[in-house]
């Protein structure tokens, strides 16, 4: 599944480049801050800048990765040596959009819509990407199961009804793999139907508070009028609650009408062990090698993530409109191949190597999910991209979790997840980090492990592009991860020079740390209050920066 970042309502009350070899003069950081700024008081601050993810902290005290300061001052007079690819493998790319159309790849060796595979490298039409979720008929896979869904679909025939007396030793291992996925499905089920009761509660809830506060006014009223009631009988007290509640989450008829249509269509979809749309995409799915299958619409039917993931890395810069990306002269690759719900292990297998063979130089992966039944053929692809030299960045997860301890896939470990020795020396793990500098810097819903994740990233209230030429905020580790991948092509671009190994070196040697910043632990169960310093959450226990990373790879650069 797609890093979306689900929410979920949980009612709290009773109720329901060739570099130059020149010297570049770095200039100060500190002698860049402008002293007569205003203190910024976060603690009343709803949201901020709609650029804060490329603030520099000293200037404007919001915690971003100095992208703007470096344009401003390093890359004043410089301009990069070379255009990098950044291959995005998500739900679908907008290609059309105003603020990225001018940086979306080309494949010049192919001639548009001439139904010809051209440059033969196995794909027809191939001009702009490809979609391993697509039929050649042009149809889309939009919704699919999660992974746990198709593993209890494929093993419950098997062991259902067996007589455990008589398995073999290997018969008897996979029937204790299948009461594990049962017990994983069954909660899920059931995890679902208490969501919508509570969402269904708090709808009807809501509708009375309202009726009783209409009354109590006669007519409308404020959240400060709320406040101010002192009540006298348990009707009102109930009333107050609730539209405290409400009003402080935001919640209005169109939040609880999407939770429920989402939570609708994971039953429909994500965990109905009956439904499948693989027929849609006409490959022969048991063939896990498989490679030349889909069709070339790298938009697809919902390309809201990818569109937001693409433009973080690569929108136009100073066009005038919209936002910046963080890397200049790149091209963005769409690749489609993530649904609504779990990604498949084949399909993320041969969006790498897609990536790979088509000349990217980095691969940003905003997906991710608990299960990994195909794992050796996603770990093949991740060696071979190892090996061409291309650095692979993914999300960590939004599951509030130390992957650590669980699961999270694709991973840069070959082999088990927990025992496996040998891993991929290009691949980042990224967190997501938030523009408040107090405990709750930490995303609340971010993925963490001093082991698992390699450094954090803005992965809060990041605004970037959408379908349409459109804008909006979205949060999660997979708007963090496109903020390291548009850091690495901008050093790509700048220092060509340097090897991708070198490239992540830096990256990881230059974040900015926090020593002794004290951040909430992420917790399922968004249970508050427990503390842990901020750099235990990650190998280096940082926050990616670009001014910092530029400084580090003129050094490097100049050995």
């Amino acid at each position: 599944m797609t890093n979306r970042l689900v929410i979920t309502l949980i009612c709290a009350i009773t109720f329901y480049s060739c570099s130059s070899t020149k010297e570049v003069t770095q200039p100060s950081i500190e002698q860049s801050v402008d002293t007569t700024q205003k203190t910024v008081d976060f603690s009343t601050l709803e949201t901020p800048p709609k650029n804060w993810h490329h603030l520099d902290e000293q200037q404007t005290q919001f915690r971003g990765i100095s992208s703007k300061l470096t344009y401003e001052t390093i890359f004043q007079d410089r301009s990069s040596q070379k255009q990098i690819i950044v291959a995005v493998i998500d739900g679908g790319v907008d290609i059309k959009h105003s603020d990225l159309q001018a940086n979306i790849w080309t494949n010049s060796d192919e001639i548009p819509n001439n139904q010809k595979d051209d440059d033969q490298n196995g794909y027809k039409d191939d001009v702009n990407g490809w979609n391993f979720i697509g039929g050649a008929d042009g149809k889309n896979v939009n919704n699919d199961t999660f992974e746990v869904t198709r593993i209890y679909a494929r093993l419950h025939p098997k062991f259902a009804d067996a007589d455990t007396t008589v398995l073999s030793a290997k018969a008897q291992k996979k029937y204790e793999y299948y009461k594990k996925i049962k017990k994983a499905y069954a909660y899920q089920i059931n995890k679902q139907q208490r969501q919508y009761n509570n969402i269904s509660s708090l709808e009807d809830s809501k509708k009375e508070a309202e009726k009783i506060l209409s009354n109590y006014f006669s007519g409308s009223y404020t959240y400060e009028d709320i406040q101010a009631i002192q009540p006298q009988d348990k009707q009102m007290a109930f009333a107050k609650d609730v539209m405290t509640y409400v009003l402080e989450n935001d919640i209005d008829s169109t939040v609880i009408a999407e939770q429920k249509k989402q939570l609708y269509e994971f039953m429909k979809y994500g965990y109905n062990p009956d439904f499948s749309p693989r027929d849609i995409v006409g490959d022969d799915y048991d063939n896990k090698t498989e490679r030349y299958y889909g069709n070339n619409d790298v938009i697809g039917p919902d390309p809201s993530h990818g569109t937001h993931v693409a433009g973080i890395v690569g929108a136009v810069r100073n066009n005038g409109i919209g936002m910046n990306g963080v890397a200049a002269n790149v091209q963005i690759m769409p690749i489609r191949a993530v649904p609504d719900g779990d990604e498949r292990d084949k399909d993320v297998a041969n969006a790498i190597r897609y990536a790979v063979d088509n000349g990217a130089d980095v691969i940003n992966m905003s997906f991710g999910k608990s299960y990994s039944p195909y794992k050796k053929q996603v770990d093949k692809a991740i060696r071979y991209a190892n090996k061409k030299g291309v650095l692979m960045v993914h999300a960590a997860g939004n599951s509030s979790e130390n992957t650590d301890q669980k699961e999270n896939y694709p991973t840069d470990t070959y082999g088990d997840y927990f025992e496996g020795s040998e891993t991929a020396d290009l691949w980042l793990s990224i967190g997501a980090s938030s523009w408040k500098p107090d405990s709750s810097f930490v995303g609340s819903f971010s993925n963490y492990g001093a082991e698992r994740v390699d450094l954090f990233a803005p992965g809060v209230d990041i605004y970037s592009t959408t379908p349409d030429s459109k804008y909006e905020r979205n949060q999660g580790t997979s708007m963090a991860a496109p903020v390291v991948s548009g850091t690495a092509a901008l050093l790509m671009s700048y220092y060509p020079n340097l090897t991708s190994n070198q490239i992540r070196s830096v990256i990881m040697e230059s974040v900015k740390k926090y020593p002794n910043q004290d951040v909430i632990i992420p917790h399922k169960a968004n249970a508050e209050g427990t503390l842990a310093d901020f750099d235990t959450l990650s190998v280096t226990g940082g926050v990616v920066n670009v001014y910092r990373a530029l400084q580090a790879a003129e050094k490097v650069s100049n050995k």
